[in-house]
């Protein structure tokens, strides 16, 4: 049984949750207009996937982590939305919360 990618179905909805068009999306991340919407079409129906710096210039204009595209779940993808708000203190103030918790975490230093 083939697995299929969380990403298209994450990038259409980052994108109606920042309210853009594919061509505004598309146009804003620097495509060229007479084939933005084309491509971001391709993206999100799973013709083509793009590479990481389009995908990296994806999550910054519609504001989640790169991350967020490959979650499983909606619950994955709203904490790794989450995640991605806040500062790196308070990351690392989390992290040492989870630890508490028994959280499973890296052996590295925080």
């Amino acid at each position: 049984m083939p697995v299929h990618s969380p990403f298209p179905a994450r990038l259409k909805e980052a994108r109606l949750n920042k309210g853009l068009t594919q061509l505004q999306l598309g146009v804003r991340m620097g495509m060229d207009e007479n084939s933005a919407s084309a491509r971001m079409n391709q993206y999100e129906k799973a013709k083509h996937a793009p590479d990481y710096d389009t995908m990296k210039r994806m999550a910054e204009v519609l504001g989640v982590p790169v991350a967020y595209f490959f979650c499983e779940t909606e619950l994955d993808a709203k904490l790794t939305e989450a995640l991605g708000m806040l500062s790196e203190d308070q990351k690392k103030s989390l992290l040492a919360k989870l630890a508490v918790m028994g959280a499973p975490h890296g052996s590295g230093e925080i």
